[in-house]
């Protein structure tokens, strides 16, 4: 859902991050400034570089103020690496967030030091443990939410409680739903079934203020199923689903492209199936689902995926501005603010919730 600006906002662009920046991110701000002709973004790098693609691209240069950073956060550097590193054009934009000079990032550099940094500088927000990363994925009733896909490796009950409340306002938020559904994923949908910590989040969850919106238990086959419109799991397992079904997808699409390449006949009925498959390929394109979310930041946080295009990277700009747009972090303190048995979830389990910062788990 794209973004209606209310008031003027600037978000801050992470200008040299991904495998394709500079020129992905100024042609994804082209894009961007084309749907939203009042969008402001301060676009952090080397204005040497960035300069010159401004000045292709009439939008963009409209839109955009250059700050110059002289250094980058490349993908293998450490997040404890990234720290010391205070003149990098992640670094610059995270701080400009910090000191208020705009109301969210949006980078499609290192996702490690991405929440490093983030999780330092702009802080949680106050009652949240941890921050999750949240995305949203096709299934055959329409998009799905998931969280956490890799930023706590380890998570325990309040942790996933936490996460429930944040994909739920995510729902509501980014896809426009006005009551989500919400499911924890286990390995089976009986209440008796998994671990000890996964039915005391059940049983919190059907105590609070969105249990009239809770599924129960969702297995592996729910998510493409689009079962519930929100799935809770800790990154572990959360990171590898989305691994694992991004990896069906593509196999998917390179047997089609076989199938139909085999034989003169089955060349033809690719012809007659052309318009079909061209509205299958829309809807699972990759770019519709880039803007993964570090949610439970006291900031507005979107991690593109470091491959994408311009197409993606303007939809992951999309994204930010429905966080800042539509209050999500209000919507957040509010839905702390109404969990019943917050004093329980906060005595319930005590495993150690490790980041993947640290773990080197997580790339989106």
């Amino acid at each position: 859902m794209a973004a209606s600006m209310s008031a003027p906002f600037t978000l801050a662009i992470d200008g040299m991050g991904g495998d394709r920046a500079p020129d992905m991110i100024v042609r994804g701000l082209n894009i961007a400034a084309e749907r939203h002709p009042d969008a402001k973004f301060l676009l952090v790098g080397d204005e040497a570089r960035l300069n010159p693609l401004l000045a292709r691209y009439k939008r963009a240069r409209g839109a955009c103020t250059v700050r110059h950073a002289p250094d980058v956060i490349t993908n293998d550097l450490k997040p404890t690496q990234a720290l010391r590193m205070r003149g990098t054009s992640m670094r610059m934009a995270i701080d400009a967030v910090a000191a208020g000079e705009a109301s969210g990032v949006v980078s499609a550099g290192n996702t490690g030091a991405l929440l490093t940094l983030a999780k330092i500088i702009i802080k949680t927000l106050p009652g949240i443990d941890r921050p999750a990363m949240a995305g949203i994925a096709p299934s055959a009733r329409g998009d799905v939410v998931m969280l956490d896909l890799g930023a706590n490796v380890q998570c325990d009950v309040r942790n996933l409680v936490e996460f429930a409340v944040m994909g739920e306002v995510f729902a509501r938020t980014v896809l426009g739903l006005p009551s989500p559904s919400l499911g924890v994923l286990n390995v089976g949908s009986e209440e008796q079934k998994g671990l000890e910590m996964l039915r005391q989040t059940a049983d919190l969850l059907r105590e609070s203020h969105i249990a009239a919106q809770f599924h129960g238990f969702v297995e592996g086959h729910d998510i493409g199923a689009g079962t519930v419109d929100v799935v809770v799991t800790d990154g572990f397992t959360g990171n590898i689903a989305l691994k694992t079904g991004e990896g069906a997808l593509r196999l998917v699409g390179d047997m089609l492209k076989q199938v139909f390449r085999s034989s003169f006949s089955s060349r033809i009925a690719y012809l007659l199936a052309r318009p079909a498959l061209e509205r299958l390929r829309e809807w699972l394109d990759p770019s519709r689902y880039n803007g993964a979310v570090f949610v439970g930041l006291n900031g507005v946080v979107v991690k593109s995926h470091g491959g994408t295009d311009a197409n993606g990277f303007a939809h992951a700009v999309d994204v930010g501005m429905d966080m800042v747009v539509h209050h999500f972090n209000d919507r957040i303190r509010e839905g702390l603010a109404r969990m019943s048995g917050l004093a329980a979830i906060k005595a319930a389990g005590a495993a150690p919730a490790v980041p993947a910062a640290d773990s080197g788990l997580a790339t989106v």
